[in-house]
């Protein structure tokens, strides 16, 4: 049934949607797609298709708010425009919300074993959107905090939409972000000045500093540290990207050290256990046919359980930062409410876990 005017506005007023569109031009596009709807559902269904009002009408919306940017602003609302906007947002609704690809999904986004992990997830990043960021001198480690914990949630939403293999290799780059932050929370200042410096490298090494000056001195001195420790020209990007472990005296005075993530940050970081795990995960980052044939279980309890064990660890840090920078009536309420959650949590992990070790003809206790 079409929205009477009086609906629509009600509905319009809702979305806030922003002054620069023509409210009577949406009406009418509006209707035009609702009067249209039923014969397109036919032709595509077979049968008339329920209409989400609210859903049409955004598709409607941004899709006249493009033209609008894309074209000229001026442009005449007239049938011809109503036409277009109307058949694109028909095409879009249909085939997005009545014919979208689903996944086979092991869980729901309901489930506790989801929707617990979000829930806490989603009251770090709500913490962490309020503090200072950005600034890297100032903000490094809550930058790779609120990264670590944004990386977490795109996990949660491809587990959610049963895209585990995708979700595993988006892992991987969790991994290297948690380890990179554990080290800067252990180490403190002296290796968070050389990893800036060694950002700065990167900065130089992918042309985005604008002075030509600046950069030319700047590769002088990387080449003077690189003599310093006998690294040759073809070592250059493993040390841009890696040499600021050289500021931590466990990898400086390692005969056997090496500038790379596994050998070097992974081991820092004291998670070389996961050594197996990552090198898996790149493989599918890397389209094996590893990626092509894989046991959708399998990646799903893989990835729930590293996905966990990394929250945990990223957490620890979270709530210590937290606890230290709040009042203490503030830091009393987040304790009570971290030990509520991370029980559950931690009980919902080591179920995961033994299903995953079950499935394992020889389970790796170590991960």
């Amino acid at each position: 049934m079409i929205l009477s005017r009086e609906q629509f506005d009600v509905i319009y007023n809702n979305l806030k949607i922003d002054d620069s569109l023509n409210r009577d031009f949406v009406y009418d596009c509006f209707v035009f797609a609702f009067e249209s709807a039923d014969k397109l559902s036919n032709d595509a269904f077979q049968k008339a298709v329920p209409i989400n009002p609210v859903v049409l009408l955004l598709y409607i919306v941004h899709e006249y708010r493009y033209f609008i940017r894309t074209n000229n602003k001026d442009i005449e609302l007239n049938d011809n425009l109503k036409g277009l906007i109307v058949s694109y947002s028909l095409d879009k609704y249909f085939t997005n919300e009545h014919l979208n690809f689903k996944n086979y999904r092991h869980i729901s986004k309901y489930d506790p074993r989801i929707s617990t992990l979000m829930t806490y997830v989603n009251f770090a990043l709500s913490v962490l959107s309020n503090v200072k960021k950005g600034k890297p001198s100032e903000t490094l480690l809550i930058d790779v905090l609120y990264k670590s914990f944004s990386m977490t949630k795109a996990i949660i939403e491809l587990v959610e939409e049963g895209f585990y293999t995708e979700a595993f290799s988006t892992w991987r780059t969790l991994h290297e972000s948690e380890c990179i932050l554990l080290i800067l929370a252990k180490y403190g200042k002296g290796v968070k000045e050389a990893y800036l410096k060694h950002m700065r490298y990167t900065m130089a090494f992918r042309n985005l500093i604008p002075s030509k000056e600046e950069t030319d001195a700047i590769f002088v001195q990387i080449k003077d540290e690189m003599h310093n420790i006998d690294l040759k020209s073809k070592d250059m990007k493993k040390y841009i990207e890696y040499g600021w472990l050289m500021s931590i005296d466990e990898f400086k005075n390692d005969e056997n050290r090496k500038f790379n993530f596994r050998d070097g940050v992974e081991k820092i970081a004291g998670l070389e256990k996961y050594s197996k795990v990552y090198e898996m995960a790149s493989e599918i980052a890397h389209s094996s046919p590893m990626l092509i044939y894989s046991s959708e279980l399998f990646f799903y309890n893989l990835v729930m359980t590293t996905l966990y064990e990394s929250f945990f660890r990223i957490e620890t840090i979270f709530a210590k930062l937290y606890v230290r920078n709040v009042p203490n009536q503030e830091a009393q309420r987040f304790l009570a409410m971290q030990k509520q959650y991370l029980t559950n949590l931690k009980i919902i992990y080591t179920n995961e876990r033994g299903k995953r070790d079950a499935r394992n003809k020889k389970p790796d206790k170590d991960l």
